[in-house]
């Protein structure tokens, strides 16, 4: 009794957890950085981002440089100025400082949300392409190359979708 029971058990489990061999060629993979990195519009963006970045370094460098100035004044007058005086300006001073770090910290938070969105943005121009590509091959499953260990090269289709998206997309604008 306990032998047909493990029979049909092992019997359906067998119909049930069949794997088909040829239905493993319907995933594919891709490389989203080799994509946003390598394609037309993905380096149009890079180079806004780093545009953003010198743009920030170059202002809070000019920051820097006056707060360093006014320090070496307070310094230079400590023994001129009246206690008051100076201790006025060291406040000034330190608010200025607290200033240049909320102009800090403002500058990198705009930078990420920039980065975010425009991540965000090309992701949806290459949405409607890695559906179409999938529907046109058969593909039943796009995986991110991140998540995958080990896989054979030709289930890669980062190179195809880059050149489709580089006909289809020149350039993405972000607000």
């Amino acid at each position: 009794m306990k032998l047909k029971n493990l029979i049909h058990i092992s019997s359906i489990l067998l119909i049930f957890f069949n794997f088909d061999v040829s239905k493993a060629e319907n995933i594919a993979f891709i490389d989203l950085n080799k994509i946003f990195d390598n394609s037309e519009a993905g380096k149009k963006i890079i180079k806004q981002v780093k545009d953003k970045q010198k743009k920030n370094l170059d202002e809070l460098k000019k920051m820097q440089k006056k707060f360093d100035t006014d320090k070496e004044k307070i310094i230079a007058q400590k023994n001129v100025l009246s206690d008051e005086d100076f201790k006025s300006k060291i406040i000034k001073l330190e608010n200025d400082f607290k200033e240049y770090n909320k102009k800090i910290r403002e500058n990198n938070s705009n930078l990420t949300n920039f980065q975010l969105k425009a991540r965000g943005e090309f992701y949806n121009y290459l949405t409607p392409i890695l559906e179409s590509y999938a529907k046109e091959n058969s593909i039943s499953l796009i995986l991110k190359r991140e998540n995958i260990l080990i896989g054979k090269t030709n289930l890669d289709i980062s190179q195809n979708i880059l050149e489709i998206f580089n006909k289809k997309i020149k350039t993405i604008k972000v607000n």
